[in-house]
C-alpha cells in the first residue's frame, strides 16, 4: 500500500477532571452491600431484596418493587439503583435479531452496546471505557479518542438491560435467555482493569449477588496489555480471552496496533499462552483481515509460525474478521478469494481457523464500527 497508514498517539491514561457516575448496587460487593446498607441506615435484607430484584428479575424500576415500604421505595431505589444508561437510540437488523443501543451518561458521553440473537445462544456486546486511547487506525472507536473509564456498574447496566430484552421478548424469536457477554465494544476493557474484573464476578456470582453467568460464556478481548492478561489469567475467573493480534510481525502491527510499540507480538502472544496455561481455556486470536494491507499468504504462515513457536497448536483458535468498513476510512476489506487461501494457510499447519459471521454492519454495529455519535 502507497499510502502511509495514518495513528492517532495512544491513551493509556483517561484525561483528568472528568466526574464519577453515581454509585450503584452494582459496584458493590455482597460484603460492601452490607456496609452500604449501614451507611443509608437500611437493615442489610432491604437491600438484599433490591438486589434480587435487580439480578433476578432484572428490574430497574422501584414501582415494581412491591416488597419495598411504599414510603421507602423512591429513597432506597435513589440511593441504590440511579439510572446509569440513558437510551438515546436503539436500531435493529438482522430482520430484529441485532440490537444496537446508543447510551447517555450521567456525564452526557455516549457509548454503544449491541445484543445478537442466534439460533443457539445470544450475545451481548459490551463497552468498557467511553471512547478508546489505543488508536488502532482501522477502528473507529479507536479514531475518537477516549474520554473516561466506565463504572463496574455502567458495564453490568448493559448486560441487565440486554437480559430484560430478551427476558420481556424485544428481539426477534421471543422471550428467551441472554447466555453470553463479549467485551468487544468500545474501549479496551484490560486498561480499565478494576471495573472489568469487577463487572465479571457481578456477571457470575449467584443471584441475588449477580447475573448467575457461566464464565465461559464471557469474552474479554484485549488489543495486548500483557501485563494485564497475566493478571486476568491469575484472578481465577476462567473467562475467554480474545487477543485481537491482526499481524503476526511487529513492523507492521506497531502501526495497526500501536500499543504494539509497548508489547510486542512475542510478549501479547506469550501472555496469551500464560493465560491458557493457568485457566486451560483456549484463547482466540482475533484477525481484521485487510486488503493488501495484513492478508498475504506468507502472513499466514508468519502467523503459524508465531502460534506454534508458543507451544503447539491446541491452545488457540483463529477468529478472522472481515474487515468492517468505516466510511473515509483507507482500510477495506480483504478478497473473499486472499481470506480463503489465508484459512487455508493455517488448516495446512493444523491451526483451527474460522471466518466470523458479521451481523450488524448495516447499522454499523459491526465489530470496530461503534462510533457513538447521536447525530
Amino acid at each position: 500500500m502507497s499510502e502511509p497508514i495514518k495513528t492517532l498517539p495512544l491513551v493509556l491514561e483517561p484525561p483528568r477532571g472528568r466526574g464519577k457516575p453515581p454509585r450503584h448496587l452494582a459496584d458493590f460487593s455482597a460484603e460492601e452491600r452490607k456496609a452500604a446498607a449501614e451507611e443509608l441506615g437500611l437493615p442489610a435484607y432491604r437491600v438484599k431484596q433490591v438486589a434480587h430484584h435487580y439480578f433476578a428479575r432484572l428490574q430497574r424500576d422501584p414501582e415494581a418493587m412491591t416488597d419495598l415500604p411504599a414510603a421507602q421505595r423512591d429513597a432506597i431505589a435513589e440511593a441504590l439503583l440511579p439510572p446509569l444508561l440513558t437510551s438515546v437510540r436503539t436500531q435493529e437488523a438482522d430482520k430484529g435479531a441485532t440490537r444496537k443501543t446508543l447510551w447517555r451518561l450521567f456525564d452526557g458521553a455516549l457509548v454503544e452496546s449491541v445484543l445478537m440473537r442466534y439460533s443457539e445462544r445470544a450475545t451481548v456486546c459490551v463497552s468498557s471505557q467511553a471512547g478508546c486511547g489505543m488508536a488502532c487506525p482501522f477502528c473507529a472507536t479507536g479514531q475518537g479518542g477516549l474520554q473516561r473509564n466506565m463504572s463496574t456498574a455502567e458495564i453490568v447496566d448493559q448486560v441487565v438491560d440486554a437480559a430484560a430484552a430478551m427476558a420481556n421478548g424485544l428481539v426477534a424469536g421471543g422471550p428467551g435467555r441472554l447466555s453470553n457477554v463479549v467485551f468487544m465494544g468500545m474501549g479496551e476493557p484490560l486498561a480499565n482493569y478494576k471495573a472489568l474484573v469487577g463487572a465479571v464476578r457481578r456477571m457470575t456470582s449467584s443471584a441475588p449477588d449477580g447475573l448467575g453467568m457461566s464464565a465461559r460464556n464471557i469474552t474479554v478481548s484485549t488489543v495486548g496489555l500483557a501485563p494485564r492478561m497475566r493478571q486476568l489469567a491469575d484472578e481465577g475467573v476462567p473467562v475467554t480471552l480474545a487477543l485481537s493480534l491482526h499481524a503476526p510481525d511487529d513492523e507492521l502491527r506497531d502501526e495497526l496496533v500501536p500499543i504494539n510499540t509497548r508489547h510486542s507480538v512475542d510478549d501479547a502472544v506469550s501472555a496469551a499462552r500464560y493465560f491458557f496455561d493457568v485457566t486451560g481455556r483456549r484463547v482466540s486470536i482475533e484477525y481484521a483481515m485487510m486488503r493488501d494491507i495484513n492478508d498475504q499468504a506468507w502472513r499466514a504462515d508468519k502467523l503459524a509460525d508465531v502460534l506454534i513457536a508458543h507451544g503447539g497448536r491446541a491452545w488457540v483458535h483463529v477468529n478472522l474478521i472481515p474487515l468492517n468498513e468505516v466510511p473515509g476510512s483507507q482500510f477495506t476489506r480483504s478478497r473473499d478469494e486472499d481470506m480463503d487461501e489465508f484459512v487455508r494457510r493455517l488448516d495446512a499447519r493444523g491451526i483451527s481457523t474460522t471466518i466470523r459471521d458479521t451481523r450488524g454492519d448495516e447499522i454499523d454495529a459491526a465489530c470496530g464500527q461503534l462510533a457513538a455519535t447521536g447525530d
